[in-house]
């Protein structure tokens, strides 16, 4: 009896068959894993068969499967016109469905449907096995039977993959277009990877997000922005800012230029708003999903302001606010290792750091497993002399990728997002430099000065 021949994928119907095709020429590691238990049985028409067969075959000899140049190659050398005409329109439907959003689906389905096969066959021939007597015969082909179909990438293999790893584009990453902090960076944050701001209430941290994906999206990269703080069309001014360099308060009055500026940027922008402590990180995921699923467009960034207003995953009544907002920082980690996507968020430091001339580690509000789970932190100080003088202190205070410690002067314009990091030996490093001991020198000043009015109404001598 031949098992196979009894259970085809014909209760799912051609079009589903189609998609298994396509799953087969458009996923190469989909295709190394099933390619074992692939049969060309499973499917009815000779023109899938056919199709099948060819990829089996020119996956075995090189590795990947074959394109349509490759196909149209081969339909030249069948005689037989009726089954030609009929593989060309299959895969004419195989191009029509290329991009079918059930496509992750019925490779679930097809997978599935393949290892069940593969061990019907097995228990099938384990009868002989049991008619003689040999039970670890039977043993080993069900737990071969029970292997197929494994997911067959074993990861970085240490001495043959030199020139894989010593490449650029080992790290896929994204530029923040400050090229103090992108060195740093190793060139920018790569997917999954989890960076974050720490700065007080007030001091920038939603200019300094939406200018990390501006800056993004001029390198033609597609950003989604959550915000759980300003609503979207508030945060889109923001965006309009950044890239026209108009202030705030006048973006609109300036339509025009607005439209004429943003059609120039390569990289598409999705702004979605949720309220305060209402989504936790796998929400963020599945809207990723469903913007990628819907537009066909693939997100490049993630920016989340802020972090410490998500909620855990699992609420746990004992659980207290230190253990919450660590979960938090770590479920979002989480979540950009499963897209493969880099998030910048930021973070809330505590009411001392509001006069702090660079934010620490122990600055960090609620939860120091924050520090332990981001892989690069910065922090942001602008006291009040700053804000009036649109300087700032970048400090990086957690690097997994190179050194930290260091402190960039900055300047910081928050009425339009232009905001420009500095090396401190540059010229507009010192520049910001001197500007900071001038207003600490006038803040001394000042201070001297009210000492001496305060001596001289109470009647003190300095003798």
């Amino acid at each position: 009896m031949d098992i196979d021949a009894t259970d085809t994928l014909k209760k799912f119907g051609g079009e589903f068959q189609v998609k298994c095709i396509v799953s087969l020429l458009t996923d190469k590691l989909f295709l190394e894993q099933i390619f074992d238990i692939l049969s060309v049985e499973h499917f009815e028409s000779e023109a899938n068969r056919w199709i099948v067969d060819m990829v089996r075959e020119y996956f075995s000899q090189y590795k990947c499967a074959p394109t349509m140049n490759v196909f149209k190659v081969k339909l030249d050398a069948i005689e037989n016109d009726v089954l030609k005409s009929s593989i060309k329109e299959q895969l004419r439907s195989v191009f029509i469905h290329t991009n079918d959003s059930d496509i992750k689906f019925v490779k679930e389905q097809f997978l599935e449907f393949c290892r069940n096969q593969k061990l019907k066959k097995a228990i099938w021939d384990s009868t002989d096995y049991l008619k003689l007597g040999q039970y670890d015969n039977i043993k080993k082909v069900i737990d071969e039977a029970m292997k197929a179909g494994m997911e067959r990438n074993l990861g970085h293999e240490y001495f043959q993959d030199v020139e894989k790893r010593m490449s650029e584009m080992a790290r896929c990453y994204v530029k923040t277009n400050w090229p103090a902090i992108d060195q740093l960076l190793d060139g920018g944050l790569a997917k999954g990877e989890l960076g974050f701001i720490v700065a007080p209430a007030g001091s920038g941290k939603s200019w300094l997000l939406a200018k990390l994906g501006s800056e993004a999206m001029r390198n033609g990269k597609n950003v989604v922005h959550f915000t759980l703080e300003l609503n979207e069309n508030y945060v889109g001014l923001r965006y309009d800012s950044c890239f026209t360099g108009i202030d705030f308060q006048d973006i609109r009055k300036n339509v025009d230029v607005v439209k004429k500026k943003t059609e120039e940027i390569p990289g598409r922008l999705f702004i979605k708003y949720f309220p305060i402590k209402t989504i936790a990180s796998h929400t963020i995921k599945m809207h990723v999903e469903r913007i990628e699923m819907l537009t066909g467009t693939k997100v490049d960034l993630i920016v989340v302001d802020y972090a410490d207003l998500l909620r855990p995953a699992m609420a746990d009544k004992n659980a207290n606010s230190y253990s919450e907002a660590g979960s938090v920082y770590e479920e979002l980690r989480a979540v950009a290792g499963e897209l493969q996507v880099p998030i910048w968020s930021a973070s809330q430091a505590h009411r001392g750091a509001h006069e702090a001339d660079t934010i620490q580690a122990h600055n960090v509000a609620d939860s120091y497993r924050k520090i332990m789970t981001g892989d690069f932190i910065l922090s942001l100080s602008r006291k009040m002399e700053d804000k009036q003088g649109a300087t700032a202190r970048i400090h990086v205070i957690k690097n997994r990728f190179g050194a930290d410690g260091m402190t960039f002067p900055t300047y910081f314009n928050s009425s339009n997002g232009d905001i420009k990091v500095y090396e401190a030996t540059s010229p507009e490093g010192l520049e910001i430099s001197q500007k900071f001991k001038d207003s600490e020198d006038t803040s001394k000043d000042a201070m001297r000065d009210q000492w001496n009015k305060m001596k001289k109404n109470k009647g003190f001598s300095d003798d």
